[in-house]
């Protein structure tokens, strides 16, 4: 499991103010993007290198 000592997390700016649909995203740690349910932040995450985490985003707004 990742290390996420320090993680500072940020709800993302697509996520909606509906009070669901919450994606959380911690990128301020060296080597490692995480993403979490902010409805539920004890619960399982998704990390990614930097790297890979950027060529998502940049794929994702690519195809609006």
């Amino acid at each position: 499991m990742a290390e996420l000592t320090g993680a500072h997390w940020r709800k993302s700016t697509r996520s909606g103010d509906n009070g669901g649909n919450c994606v959380e995203v911690a990128d301020n740690l060296a080597d490692i993007v995480a993403v979490r349910d902010s409805k539920d932040p004890a619960g399982p995450m998704l990390t990614f290198s930097p790297g890979a985490w950027t060529a998502f985003i940049h794929a994702a707004r690519s195809r609006r």
